[in-house]
Formats: C-alpha cells, sequence, structure tokens
C-alpha cells in the first residue's frame, strides 16, 4: 500500500521546520553561559511564539491537521523556552517590557482569539478567521529577512545573512507550498510560497555577493547613537584642548606683564582696574575652574595673544630670585 503523498511531504516539512526553529538554540547556549543578552533581539522570538501557537490552534480546527499540529506545537514549545531563558537574562529595564508584552499578545491576545472563535463563530468561519492571522503573521515573519538582504547590497557582504538560515527557509517555504498544493489549503500556501520566493531571493544574492569586495563603512543616522556619542566625545576633547592652549598662553603673557604688576602701587589700590582687565581677568584664569576660564575667554573672545619667545622663562625665573 503505497504512502500518500502529502503525508510524506508533511513528515518532510517537519523536520525541515523543526531544524529551523532550534537554530537558535546555539545562541541561547551562549546566552546562559555568559549569563547575559548582550545584543541579542528578543521580539522575533515572541512574534513567532505567538505564530506557531496560532498554527497550532488552526490545526487542531481543520479537520486532517495533524501533521500542521505535530510542527507549531514542537515549535512553540522551543520558542516558549527562548522567551523564558531571555526573560531571565535580560536587563531590568527589557525584562519590563518584554513581559509586558508577552502578557499582551501572547497571553492576552491568544486567550481572545480562541475565545471568541469557539463561541462567536462556527463551522467554515472558525478555520476562516483563524487562517487569515496565521497568514498574516507568517508572511509578516517571512518578510523580515529583507532588511538582511537590504544590508547585503549596501555592503557588499553576506557577513549578517547566513546561508544555512536562507537555504532552510528556502527550503522549508518550498516544501510546505507543495503540501498546500496536495492537501488543497492555500492558507499554508500563500506564505509559504512567498516564503519560498524570498528564500530563493536570499540565495541569489548570497551567490552574487559571497566573493564580493565589502564596500566600506558608513555611519547612518539610526546607528544606535554611535554617532552622537562619538561627536559628544570629540567636542570635550576639542574643548579640553582649546583651554589647554588658552591656559598656556595666558601663563606666557602673565610672565610679560609680571614686570608691571609688581610696580609700587597706591595703598588701597584694587588689584586690577578697568585698564588692567584683561591682565587682572588672565591672572585670575590661572587658578580658575574649566568653566570660569570658559567665561573669561568668552568675553575676551577678540582678544589676541602674541607668541613669546624661548627667554621669557629666564625673566620669570629672575624675578622670583
Amino acid at each position: 500500500m503505497a504512502a500518500d503523498p502529502s503525508f510524506v511531504v508533511g513528515i518532510i516539512g517537519n523536520v525541515i521546520s523543526i531544524l529551523v526553529f532550534a537554530s537558535p538554540i546555539k545562541t541561547f547556549r551562549r546566552i546562559v553561559r555568559n549569563k547575559s543578552t548582550e545584543d541579542f533581539r528578543w521580539l522575533p522570538y515572541v512574534t513567532t511564539l505567538l505564530s506557531t501557537s496560532l498554527w497550532t490552534f488552526y490545526g487542531l480546527l481543520k479537520p486532517g491537521g495533524l501533521l500542521v499540529v505535530t510542527v507549531n506545537g514542537a515549535g512553540a514549545a522551543l520558542e516558549a523556552a527562548y522567551v523564558t531563558l531571555y526573560l531571565i537574562y535580560a536587563p531590568r529595564e527589557t525584562k519590563a517590557k518584554m513581559v509586558k508584552l508577552v502578557l499582551a499578545v501572547n497571553v492576552g491576545f491568544l486567550a481572545a482569539v480562541v475565545l471568541v472563535t469557539l463561541t462567536a463563530l462556527h463551522g467554515g468561519a472558525r478555520l476562516l478567521a483563524v487562517g487569515l492571522l496565521c497568514v498574516a503573521l507568517t508572511i509578516g515573519m517571512y518578510a523580515a529577512p529583507m532588511g538582511a538582504m537590504r544590508t547585503v547590497v549596501k555592503t557588499r557582504s553576506v557577513e549578517y545573512m547566513p546561508f544555512s538560515l536562507s537555504f532552510f527557509l528556502f527550503l522549508n517555504g518550498g516544501v510546505w507550498s507543495v503540501y498546500s498544493v496536495l492537501v488543497k489549503d492555500y492558507f499554508i500556501g500563500v506564505p509559504n510560497a512567498i516564503g519560498f520566493v524570498l528564500g530563493t531571493a536570499q540565495l541569489v544574492l548570497y551567490m552574487a555577493y559571497r566573493k564580493a569586495t565589502p564596500a566600506p563603512a558608513h555611519k547612518e543616522d539610526d546607528d544606535d547613537g554611535g554617532e552622537d556619542e562619538e561627536a559628544a566625545v570629540d567636542e570635550e576633547e576639542g574643548l579640553a584642548h582649546l583651554m589647554g592652549q588658552q591656559v598656556e598662553m595666558a601663563q606666557r603673557r602673565a610672565v610679560r606683564l609680571h614686570k608691571g604688576l609688581s610696580l609700587p602701587k597706591h595703598a588701597g589700590a584694587p588689584l586690577s582696574s578697568p585698564r588692567d582687565g584683561l591682565a587682572g581677568s588672565i591672572i585670575k584664569s590661572l587658578s580658575a575652574t574649566p568653566v570660569e576660564l570658559h567665561s573669561v575667554m568668552h568675553q575676551h573672545g577678540h582678544g589676541r595673544f602674541e607668541p613669546v619667545g624661548k627667554g621669557d622663562g629666564d625673566v620669570e625665573a629672575n624675578n622670583k630670585k
């Protein structure tokens, strides 16, 4: 007795899909080992958990949907484990945001879909409503790697688009597209056909750019604040360098003014008068804080400091004697 072709294709699809679902295991081994989620994103695991949960519900509603239940049930279990591990090792702020989304989407929304489907809908309407939700989510998941494809074209490098993942997405979409034709299920067929096309495009890109010379890195305006931080550091270093130059010139200028300051003065005369306002400000700047020094520089921003010859150091030494 010959085996049902749709069953055979479904079994192959189960194996490939479970391999795709299991691909993040290596990532989570690293998270557990380092006890840190580092810069890994958590949103894909939350959305994939919702998608696999809805597909499992769809398989339960569909007559003969056993293979849909098995593959997505296994995927939901793995994604739930990933989400739990991420919550354990995530920073406090990330953990708070993640818990809110998990409760809202994976608990609240999923429970609402199940409740409304079982109580308000009947017959074919149940399968139609859940099937449309599953299609929308799966198309979104398959479309997510398009960002990686754009990065490959821009950087002329396949570093951020691993061949194994692209190949398994290609196989997964292809196998489930064939299964959908055999069982005449367009809810399964449409998103997986799109996934097959996108997977093919990724493989073509990989072959085109795998030996290409990477383009020079360019910073973008939305780069995680890196450019702003660099600008702030450069500004601080520039200000420190400018203040250092002004202090050095002010010290040299003070040496020249030292003779005039050492002349006899009338009793009770102020240390600086309007006539020697610049000199007084410079003397004060020698013991000023950076903020005070910046204020002095701003007040006399139009003044010019003359370079001092090598002999000024001797004048200062003689005056000290």
